[in-house]
């Protein structure tokens, strides 16, 4: 005999409810473990990201500002022009002919960039999302660069915090120190 309440295979529809109830917060467990992996992804790529631009930026300096005072033929008159803080302007002999080459950090396309100017032409950006950038130029001997380069995420975390920023962007920061050897000691 079929009792009421039942299907032909002797489930009831209390049981039907419970295994419907017991998968849909399975479900719904399953769905939130998504979403915070999902989270946690799009994070970790745009740190990865940030780190990259950070050591490109630094790498081109680096190697650019190696070769400042570069000159052969010593006639040019290559040699570190300007250092502040936030900025550098420096020239090196490519092909006998005089390359000045300056680098700073400013707006540019809303977003903090690096920037880099060749000749006295308009600077253009190579990294975005850079906070800072600091250079500290020691006359020597031996005359040296140091220099300091800070990027940011590109959007904000909203369940970070930065301890001394007081906003929701994860940085980076690298710092490395040149000697300046085609410098005159």
């Amino acid at each position: 005999p079929v009792q009421a309440g039942s299907d032909e295979k002797g489930f009831s529809l209390v049981e039907l409810i419970i295994a419907l109830a017991v998968g849909m917060v399975i479900l719904m467990a399953m769905y939130g473990v998504f979403t915070a992996h999902n989270r946690y992804l799009k994070i970790e790529e745009q740190v990865a990201e940030m780190q990259q631009s950070v050591r490109a930026g630094m790498d081109m300096m680096v190697r650019e500002i190696r070769m400042a005072g570069y000159d052969p033929a010593g006639t040019l008159g290559a040699d570190i022009i300007a250092v502040q803080t936030d900025a550098i302007q420096f020239s090196y002999a490519v092909n006998g002919t005089l390359r000045t080459i300056a680098f700073d950090v400013a707006d540019s396309g809303g977003k903090p960039s690096l920037r880099r100017a060749v000749n006295g032409g308009s600077p253009q950006p190579v990294v975005q999302n850079i906070d800072d950038l600091v250079f500290v130029y020691n006359a020597g001997p031996p005359k040296t660069v140091s220099i300091t380069l800070t990027g940011r995420t590109d959007q904000p975390d909203p369940r970070y915090t930065h301890p001394v920023e007081h906003d929701n962007y994860r940085r980076y920061t690298l710092e490395t120190t040149l000697f300046c050897r085609n410098l005159r000691q």
